[in-house]
């Protein structure tokens, strides 16, 4: 048995199984980003938006307080028993959302859902973290969010094509099942466990910018939440990131509906912003590695915030596309270098527990932007939601630029340390 090493290369095999395995989880999401506002309205006939929208709520909450959970667990008992949990609980989601009688049976089933992706997702960053040691953090979160969000798109646009097709139920939902069934072989059989290489990087000498370790879960909690400056930003950023992503699952296929775009479309759009996001973090991680992650953070809400804007006017399918480009590449910014910054931060030893904290925030956001948004737009219509959501992005952007302090060593400036 060989010894263990950190570094992508030297543990390529089990990150590129981890990187499918994650592939198939965003899969599981994706398929209701284009279809579920829709079949709220068309099949079960609820007419409230903020009544809609719990759906959203419902999967924020839970998928929030299974992050919380999946870091402490994972930091006592192991990462892929955790891995494994998830897929098991998301199982049935599929099936509840086919057969349900009433909108409240989706509603239930996305609770499941919301525990699969905390427990599965959060697992899948984790072990990453674990294999690839603080050298190329920022290229390993690119590459796990790449996958889980490009697959996200590709289920999307695959819903949305199979609901003109046949129907809002129950064949798109049925790739569902498909999903789990492969996603739980693959965690079971071909993922390896990924403690010991935490264990192996809490031997060697921390960075400066690791705090120090150990820590109870109560100081971890408060210290990501909000003791540390920067994971505090790091923490807001991720909710507001989430609560602007809320709105977009929940609202905008309602959007687009009422500016007279069909359902191909509306699932193209609804495809095309995780599609960018997916993409685009290909580069915005490693970019994050050697320019530092801050220009990137504060950068991206503001690109965010621009999309969101371009919405405002409603001009159709071509201003629409705009819109979404730039929202998927704001948040392509700032996704995986929100986790390579938790990473710089937390010692090895509590790491995960400082993801689980992060991103129970982070779907918090899901849960604030659901009841938020709806609100709005019962109260005020749908353009007054969208843009106050457009706001808010804005203002989180410029609370991390007051508040951050940069982590990573940029290759530029570590080059000058080194020839000194």
């Amino acid at each position: 048995m060989r010894p263990l090493r950190l570094g992508l290369r030297e543990n390529l095999r089990p990150f590129l199984w981890l990187i499918v395995v994650n592939a198939f989880v965003g899969a599981m999401v994706g398929l209701e980003r284009a279809v579920l506002p829709l079949l709220a309205e068309e099949t079960f006939g609820v007419a409230s938006r903020t009544a809609i929208l719990a759906f959203i709520a419902s999967f924020g909450l839970t998928k929030a307080l299974a992050n919380l959970s999946a870091g402490y667990l994972g930091d006592r008992y192991g990462r892929k028993p955790v891995l494994i949990a998830g897929w098991l609980v998301g199982l049935p989601v599929p099936v509840l959302v086919m057969m349900a009688p009433s909108w409240s049976w989706v509603v239930a089933a996305n609770v499941l859902l919301g525990v699969n992706q905390g427990l599965a997702w959060s697992s899948t960053v984790i072990m990453k973290i674990d294999l690839v040691g603080p050298r190329r953090r920022g290229l390993a979160m690119g590459l796990n969010e790449a996958a889980g969000y490009l697959a996200v798109s590709l289920a999307a646009l695959a819903s949305g094509y199979l609901a003109a097709a046949y129907g809002l139920r129950p064949v798109p939902f049925a790739l569902g099942l498909v999903f789990a069934v492969i996603g739980l072989l693959l965690s079971v059989v071909v993922v390896p466990e990924t403690r010991p290489f935490a264990a192996l990087e809490a031997a060697q000498p921390a960075p400066a910018t690791h705090a120090s370790g150990p820590r109870s879960f109560a100081e971890v909690l408060l210290l990501t939440s909000w003791k540390n400056r920067t994971l505090f930003s790091v923490s807001q950023v991720g909710l507001v990131n989430n609560l602007n992503d809320g709105m977009a699952w929940g609202l905008l296929p309602l959007y687009f509906a009422s500016l007279g775009l069909g359902l191909e479309r509306i699932g193209l759009l609804a495809a095309l912003y995780p599609a960018v996001w997916g993409l685009g973090q290909l580069a915005t991680g490693a970019a994050s590695d050697r320019i530092g992650r801050k220009p990137l953070i504060v950068g991206g809400m503001l690109v965010q915030a621009a999309g969101i804007g371009v919405l405002l006017p409603g001009q159709g399918f071509g201003m629409a596309t705009a819109a979404m480009v730039l929202l998927g590449l704001g948040t392509a910014m700032v996704y995986p270098t929100l986790l390579a910054t938790i990473g710089d931060v937390a010692h090895p030893s509590w790491r995960a527990t400082s993801v689980g904290v992060y991103r129970l925030w982070r779907d918090a956001g899901y849960v604030v932007g659901a009841l938020l948004a709806g609100l709005l737009a019962d109260l005020l219509g749908l353009p007054w939601s969208i843009g106050g959501i457009g706001l808010l992005t804005a203002a989180s952007g410029l609370l991390a630029l007051a508040q951050m302090q940069e982590t990573a060593r940029p290759a530029s400036r570590a080059h000058r340390q080194d020839r000194r």
